[in-house]
């Protein structure tokens, strides 16, 4: 994967604002109609898409059931924004560990 400096800085997007700001409005269906497609509640459907709520696996089947894109890029999204928060939570600790090197045979 190619190093973008423009795209560097920026964290990694919840999955749920992609799913409200490109995939739901092309699919043209309303949130309740894709809860229900879902089979979720409109509440946990909402949490995705104000990215409060991540994208669990049991939803990301589905998802990637109804888009037929199947489960892994909804949860390869998740994953990425996860561990972006994460290393910017743990930055402070994480520069205080000390990467081991290993001895060459």
């Amino acid at each position: 994967m190619t190093h973008n400096p423009l795209t560097a800085a920026l964290p990694p997007s919840h999955p749920g604002g992609i799913l409200r700001r490109v995939v739901l409005p092309s699919l043209d269906i309303s949130k309740s109609d894709l809860a229900r497609r879902l089979r979720i509640s409109r509440q946990t459907l909402h949490g995705i898409l104000a990215e409060k709520a991540p994208m669990t696996i049991p939803v990301a089947l589905r998802l990637g059931k109804v888009c037929g894109n199947g489960p892994e890029l909804w949860l390869n999204l998740q994953q990425a924004h996860d561990l972006a928060a994460a290393e910017r939570e743990m930055a402070e600790e994480l520069a205080s560990i000390v990467t081991l090197q290993t001895i060459a045979a």
